[in-house]
């Protein structure tokens, strides 16, 4: 089920007018989030003509003036990654040619971020990577919401705002009033993300699931380091992939007395088999933002998502009109 964002902003953006240097253009990945964004800054998207030659090659041509403006590309890496991530920066290259005065990539989900250092030998760093490829394309900023490692951000050497779906999400809960609320980490490395998500939350108790992995999209879980018995506990995360990690803990957590189970994430990565474990019924609802879309074939009883194009769009204004991002928080 597909919700509005109930997160409350006080709007500091004026009606758009067409003497206004903001242009607002959308990539093929999240057109909906994109038109939801324009809407809120009371503007259309910028035309552009997107299309592919016969051996998949991405064409992209802007059809309007953009020579002097401010232009913001919205655009997710999600699935398929390649794709979205070749067409962002041709994107960005076509605009850097238009003579565009500021090029911001609005990056909603920041894909090939799990690789954000070595852990092993003769190994790479994708997430650094990809920061070289949309600094070399020729964008000036970033905009990304909820990365999976705070440390991406000292890859560029270029402005970077780094925004939270969290507001999102916690405005929800906190509307169904839940009874002995307990946040739970799923891993000992989410801890300071599900710290920071119960002390919005009243201060509600922190716990921490202890788990072991052996490989990629592979878990393995042993015990749970806190009280949920008899609790309404909140698994909190990043993004939901495989959904092994998260359903393993909420196994963990209803087998250690937890009464209700609830999970939380900024986005919906939902690579097979997601779905299928997801909506077995370990969770009372599974509640996710929109900064990658789900379409109808991975929608489930238990699914609710929420809509950041509120926030996303304040945070553009605000960056359009150099004034605070983080003040829309305090």
């Amino acid at each position: 089920m597909i919700r509005s964002a109930t997160l409350t902003i006080q709007p500091t953006l004026p009606t758009v007018t067409e003497n206004n240097r903001l242009r607002l253009f959308s990539g093929s990945a999240n057109v909906p989030l994109s038109q939801e964004v324009a809407r809120y800054l009371g503007m259309d998207l910028g035309p552009m003509v997107r299309k592919r030659f016969a051996d998949g090659e991405i064409y992209i041509q802007i059809q309007e003036s953009i020579r002097g403006c401010d232009v913001y590309l919205i655009q997710p890496c999600c699935s398929p990654v390649n794709d979205h991530l070749m067409e962002l920066l041709i994107m960005i290259d076509a605009c850097r040619r238009a003579s565009a005065r500021q090029i911001t990539a609005v990056l909603p989900y920041y894909g090939y971020a799990r690789a954000d250092r070595k852990t092993a030998g003769r190994e790479s760093i994708t997430a650094k990577l990809v920061a070289n490829l949309m600094t070399e394309a020729g964008a000036g900023r970033i905009l990304a919401m909820d990365l999976h490692s705070a440390q991406i951000q000292g890859y560029f050497d270029i402005p970077f705002d780094h925004v939270y779906g969290s507001p999102v999400l916690l405005e929800y809960l906190a509307s169904k009033n839940l009874p002995d609320l307990v946040v739970v980490s799923p891993d000992v490395g989410g801890v300071a993300r599900a710290r920071a998500f119960a002390k919005k939350l009243d201060d509600a108790p922190l716990a921490i699931i202890d788990k072991r992995r052996q490989a990629h999209n592979v878990a393995e879980v042993f015990n749970v380091i806190g009280d949920v018995k008899g609790k309404t506990a909140v698994l909190v995360d990043d993004m939901i992939d495989t959904a092994g990690t998260i359903c393993e803990g909420a196994k963990l957590l209803r087998k250690e007395g937890a009464r209700q189970v609830y999970a939380c994430a900024t986005h919906p990565v939902f690579s097979p088999p997601a779905i299928e474990r997801l909506s077995s019924g370990l969770f009372e609802e599974v509640i996710v933002t929109n900064t990658i879309p789900v379409p109808l074939d991975k929608q489930f009883s238990q699914l609710t998502v929420l809509s950041v194009a509120n926030l996303v769009g304040e945070t553009i204004w605000r960056i359009h009109e150099d004034s605070s991002v983080s003040s829309m928080f305090r």
